[in-house]
């Protein structure tokens, strides 16, 4: 049985985002050699990896225990890459990060660029995802850093406490919820939104939250970042929900009202997770450090 590095990281992405195709773009692989090495890697094993269906794909048995070992290994293989960076003169590492909307809008790139900077060697892999998604991967030992946010479970995951924002709404000035200093959010959920693309980890929340009011979210406009998002509400397109600090900074520079959201839900205690201390990799733990400074 050979599989390389390159086929085990695949399938651990496949398996991540739920799709061959999804798999092969987080790999930088073509989606016909993608296929060529799921396949190769089942005939090989003389068993099925994977469960093809319209919804995507998910693991078998022999796929779920291919994934354990998988991880295992590129994480060993990692930790040889880091430690024998330091005499290659190149990269010395790559540290694995998963976190919400706020934290990578808000609060990640001040930190980050200061660990980096600190650490030119080191390269940091940044992904967007909901909160409970990143318990689940950093337990399972696909990222070495989560920053999750509010009551979301952590199981056995170490924990440290790093920023907390409050989500508010923003209404251009002239809109008659302007008047207002607090409003749940089922009160505005006949409101146009304007909001970031559906496929964002905030998004998700929020549709999720409208759900449980029995009602749907009125998306009109679906942008790229919340400074966007508070441009197009300025303009009188419809109303946003952003992080406060965003709604604080824009407001300097724009015509808004900014309206606290009533439910317990939108304080947000931004916390980070990892499986043990004792478990990261050096520079990893050093992020982790620098984080929480």
């Amino acid at each position: 049985m050979r599989f390389d590095l390159t086929d085990l990281r695949l399938f651990c992405e496949v398996v991540d985002a739920g799709s061959i195709t999804k798999g092969a773009e987080r790999s930088a692989l073509a989606l016909a050699a993608a296929s060529t090495r799921i396949r190769g890697m089942e005939e090989t094993l003389g068993s099925a990896l994977l469960t093809r269906s319209r919804q995507g794909v998910a693991p078998t048995p022999a796929g779920r225990m291919l994934l354990k070992h998988a991880r295992a290994i590129l994480a060993q293989s990692a930790r040889l890459r880091e430690d024998l960076g330091a005499y290659a003169g190149g990269l010395s590492g790559e540290v694995k990060v998963l976190a919400n909307t706020n934290a990578v809008t808000e609060f990640l790139p001040e930190a980050l660029s200061s660990f980096l900077a600190s650490h030119p060697h080191v390269s940091v892999d940044l992904e967007e995802r909901l909160s409970d998604e990143i318990v689940g991967l950093v337990a399972e030992g696909v990222a070495d850093i989560g920053i999750v946010a509010g009551p979301v479970e952590v199981g056995a995951l170490a924990t440290y406490p790093f920023r907390e924002d409050r989500f508010v709404v923003v209404t251009a000035a002239g809109h008659p919820l302007a008047r207002r200093k607090k409003v749940p959010f089922a009160e505005v959920l006949d409101q146009d939104f304007v909001g970031l693309d559906r496929s964002s980890s905030l998004q998700r929340f929020l549709a999720s939250k409208a759900a449980r009011e029995g009602r749907p979210l009125r998306l009109r406009v679906q942008l790229r970042s919340f400074d966007a998002v508070c441009r197009l509400v300025e303009c009188g397109v419809g109303i946003g929900v952003v992080p406060a600090t965003t709604a604080a900074r824009a407001s300097r520079t724009m015509a808004l009202a900014v309206v606290q959201l009533a439910d317990d839900w939108a304080l947000r205690e931004l916390k980070i997770v990892v499986r043990t201390e004792d478990e990261l990799r050096p520079y990893a733990r050093e992020l982790v450090e620098s984080l929480r400074a």
